[in-house]
């Protein structure tokens, strides 16, 4: 690998109890290459979900980021940025779509408002600029600048997903950060999500950390996927590797999870 955009190196992220301490992210060490697709899969509450909100401090009480863990974006580590500087990193350096992205639309906002909310305030932008900015971003994900006026019930599922990850995209970050993405979405609209980040990635050379449950749909869009198990990282690899000599007996289940077209199961 070339010099990572991306190194976490030893994550330990613990949630506070009142009697005892969870767990939720043991020892995690993963490197992203620039332009690279590096996945995360696992279970429900194995972890994925947590480090997704570790690398761009999102994380509130009670969870704890223990000392000794680290996270370098192009050498610089997130966990020492103060909060003025954090707040010009968030969107900027980093981006994320989150669980359940076409919820997370201001039901009561335009279109275009809720881009000149993010341009406004990282880039000063006025607002004939950002509607500019803003139906450039909506042509990249093929829907047209003239909606831009409309709420986001007036769209479906599998639009404003893609409104999202244009609102992601509109301040060009080096990293964006996609925590199940397609989730909730039929398999059509999910191909059709991909093809269009992955076109998106080539064309402006953004990493992404893909983050899913799906190791079938993960091995068709990753370079590479680190499996993750009760919040451990339990094996990274190729995605070819992942999907035809999987090490780990935790993945070999996972694969052997999926029914197969002809009965029984893949492996």
């Amino acid at each position: 690998m070339t010099q990572p955009l991306l190194s976490v190196k030893n994550l330990t992220i613990d949630y506070i109890g009142e009697e005892k301490d969870f767990r939720a992210v043991d020892n995690v060490s993963f490197d992203v290459a620039p332009g690279e697709v590096f996945g995360l899969a696992g279970e429900s509450g194995c972890g994925k979900s947590t480090i997704a909100f570790a690398i761009s401090r999102l994380h509130k009480p009670p969870a704890l980021i223990r000392k000794d863990s680290q996270i370098l974006l192009a050498g610089r580590d997130v966990l020492d940025l103060d909060p003025k500087a954090l707040s010009a990193f968030r969107w900027r350096e980093v981006a994320m779509v989150f669980q359940s992205a076409m919820n997370s639309l201001n039901p009561v906002l335009r279109i275009e408002d809720q881009f000149y909310d993010v341009l406004r305030t990282h880039k000063g932008m006025t607002k004939a600029q950002a509607r500019e900015r803003t139906a450039e971003m909506l042509r990249l994900v093929d829907i047209a600048p003239d909606r831009m006026r409309n709420y986001p019930h007036q769209f479906s599922g599998g639009m404003r997903q893609r409104i999202v990850i244009a609102i992601c995209m509109a301040l060009d970050p080096q990293l964006v950060v996609m925590d199940e993405p397609t989730t909730a979405l039929d398999v059509v609209v999910q191909r059709e999500i991909l093809q269009r980040i992955n076109e998106l990635r080539k064309q402006f050379g953004f990493s992404v950390l893909f983050i899913t449950h799906d190791l079938g749909l993960m091995v068709q869009f990753c370079d590479r996927i680190g499996i993750m198990l009760q919040g451990k990282l339990v094996e990274q690899n190729s995605a070819e590797a992942i999907y035809k000599v999987p090490q780990h007996e935790y993945t070999r289940k996972l694969w052997a999870s999926f029914p197969s077209l002809h009965g029984g199961v893949l492996l």
